[in-house]
């Protein structure tokens, strides 16, 4: 296989509030995709422990610089709360699947390249309701999501959120690898290093308060009756530096105030985020904690050539999951 693995410049750009753009790693490594084949069980199961190990063991393929950035970014996240890696490869493809769950691919080494970087940031994990628990989930626009707050949309701009803000679980890390690109489709981040300078002092105060409830995202709920989660609060940690979990369409104040505070972190957010159109090849790390992301409408064709995404998700550590996971699915129940 010719692909060669490097990082270049790339198309990230800042809304018109002039929000920091997306880190980006420039380097003039190369390596070639034949040596991931080489790895021991590089063969296995995608998603297998087998296969994750060699995603372990593939980390040492990695260019030098490449591994510094990622380290980087798990030491502190950058100020836009990303990283993009550019011209991964993604090996060869077939027609873009009109189901997440139909693919079949000839060969795996976008999955491998995928959980390669995801190993060196901590442990991938699946979440049951979302695409049945797969540790790589495929992410193509279907027609009956269309119009919905989920990942499958398209006709609708999707709000921005951190990833499964109502989980006791949440993500550290969540990995987009882009297989097929739409000029169209820009994914959106906002980052909370960035908005808080555009918030009031009382607001920030505010937001610190365990004063909000966030509901489930319904591809959690299968049915289910939602229902609203405890009492959290939006700002956690050091008051220069927060952690921040948000979530624009399912999380609600407690009370008057709260729910005013809320509206500004979600206008400030609006007014001063990031986009990347995604290109083939391109693999986009965003750190949970710290930036919430989002995507622009774009008008799918539905004939092969439609975007396509590969995701992940990163945790820290297993040991916080173990009773509610089964392997690498986390599996806890929401809804009534």
């Amino acid at each position: 296989m010719s692909q060669t693995m490097m990082t270049k410049a790339s198309s990230a750009h800042a809304s018109s509030a002039q929000a920091s753009p997306i880190r980006i790693h420039a380097a003039p490594v190369q390596i070639r995709s034949s040596r991931w084949h080489e790895l021991p069980h590089a063969d296995a199961a995608v998603g297998s422990e087998q296969f994750v190990s060699a995603a372990g063991h593939a980390g040492a393929l990695l260019p030098g610089d490449v591994q510094d950035a990622l380290v980087g970014l798990t030491d502190e996240a950058p100020r836009a709360g990303a990283l993009l890696l550019r011209g991964l490869p993604v090996g060869d493809l077939p027609a873009t699947p009109a189901r997440p769950g139909t693919v079949t691919k000839p060969d795996t080494i976008s999955e491998l390249v995928l959980l390669t970087v995801a190993r060196r940031l901590g442990e991938p994990v699946g979440y049951e309701p979302e695409h049945r628990g797969d540790l790589i989930q495929n992410i193509v626009p279907t027609r009956s999501a269309a119009g919905r707050q989920t990942s499958t949309s398209s006709k609708v701009e999707l709000m921005f959120h951190t990833e499964a803000a109502f989980h006791p679980y949440r993500p550290r890390y969540l990995l987009l690898l882009c297989l097929r690109g739409d000029p169209l489709a820009e994914t959106t981040l906002a980052s909370i290093h960035e908005v808080l300078p555009l918030l009031t002092a009382d607001v920030i105060e505010t937001l610190f308060e365990e004063r909000f409830r966030t509901a489930v995202d319904e591809s959690y709920l299968h049915g289910r009756g939602n229902v609203l989660g405890p009492p959290m609060a939006v700002l956690t940690g050091r008051r220069d530096r927060p952690s921040m979990v948000f979530d624009a369409d399912l999380m609600v104040g407690t009370d008057p105030a709260a729910d005013a505070a809320i509206r500004a972190l979600s206008h400030a957010v609006a007014e001063h985020h990031t986009a990347v159109v995604l290109e083939p090849g391109d693999l986009l790390v965003v750190d949970n904690t710290v930036a919430v992301h989002g995507r622009s409408p774009f008008t799918p064709r539905f004939d092969g050539t439609d975007r396509w995404l590969q995701r992940t998700f990163v945790v820290s550590d297993l040991a916080a999951s173990a009773a509610d996971r089964r392997g690498r699915v986390i599996t806890t129940r929401f809804g009534g």
